[in-house]
């Protein structure tokens, strides 16, 4: 059994700042460092690094050596992931003392997918594999009709969300990755009881898992419900928080843990990223978990 992760490779310009900056307002940063990040690449790395056998799918600009050599010394298997003439993506997050962030995006490579590429690598994989999708590439609608159609397992982390997942068939979706942001675009609805329940509403075959910061988790699928905690640390950027989440989830999920073990050793690792700078390199090693 193998996971696919379709997803955005970006050089993360990170600054440092007493607050985020606010409409019309200069500030001096404190600090500017640069990291290789992007939902694709963070999620890749944490299913890596929490012990799942994870391919990634994307592609990089002439600028892509470092993001490709990242994900290898992290475990993923880069032999899908093309280069092309150009840039790759690229974000620009704020992080202010509190630890909380803002970012903006430039697509780059990453909005360059084409048909037949994704044509090309979903040949490779077969019913029963699995399929990860954020929404900072393109033709995510297009993904999700061709995985569907060779019966691949898909999970979608709609984030962010904008009128391309519109186009989108979501009752085509088999798992939900979703924060509280996101869940009120899909639904409407801001209470999370209400988001988890509208969701499973909408689109009844599928699970939910609705993150909700330091309020923890819940889970919902059918009938079923569960709810986890959040393990209190000292955070220093939340910024990867719910891509490791995301990536120790999944790989529990596969391994045929139960629910409840996968949302707790997922809850545990994005607890241990918040209290780390950075993106990607703040994920914990499932060994780290285990100790």
């Amino acid at each position: 059994m193998r996971i696919l992760n379709f997803g955005s490779l970006n050089y993360d310009y990170v600054y440092s700042l007493p607050h985020i900056v606010t409409l019309g307002e200069t500030i001096a940063s404190t600090k500017m460092e640069i990291f290789c990040g992007g939902k694709g690449l963070n999620q890749s790395i944490a299913l890596a690094k929490a012990g799942a056998n994870v391919y990634h799918a994307g592609m990089v600009g002439e600028d892509g050596q470092e993001l490709c050599s990242v994900l290898a010394e992290n475990g993923v298997d880069i032999q899908h992931v093309k280069q092309i003439d150009g840039k790759s993506g690229h974000a620009i997050i704020q992080v202010e003392e509190s630890g909380q962030n803002s970012i903006v995006l430039f697509g780059g490579s990453n909005r360059r997918i084409t048909k037949d590429y994704i044509d090309a690598i979903l040949s490779q994989f077969e019913k029963g594999d699995y399929l990860l999708l954020q929404n900072e590439v393109n033709l995510v609608d297009y993904l999700i009709e061709q995985a569907y159609e060779k019966g691949l397992k898909i999970i979608l982390n709609p984030s962010p969300y904008d009128q391309q997942l519109e186009k989108c068939d979501f009752n085509k979706i088999d798992t939900f990755l979703l924060n509280e942001v996101e869940g009120y675009q899909v639904t409407g609805k801001t209470e999370p009881e209400e988001i988890l329940n509208e969701m499973l509403k909408k689109y009844p075959k599928a699970s939910v898992v609705l993150t909700l910061g330091d309020k923890g988790a819940r889970y919902g699928q059918s009938e079923k419900r569960y709810r986890q905690s959040s393990f209190k640390v000292d955070v220093v950027d939340t910024t990867a928080a719910g891509d490791t989440f995301t990536g120790f989830y999944l790989a529990e999920i596969m391994r045929g843990h139960e629910v409840q073990e996968a949302l707790e050793l997922a809850a545990k690792a994005s607890a241990i990223a918040v209290g780390r700078a950075g993106a990607a390199n703040s994920i914990p090693k499932l060994e780290e978990l285990e100790a």
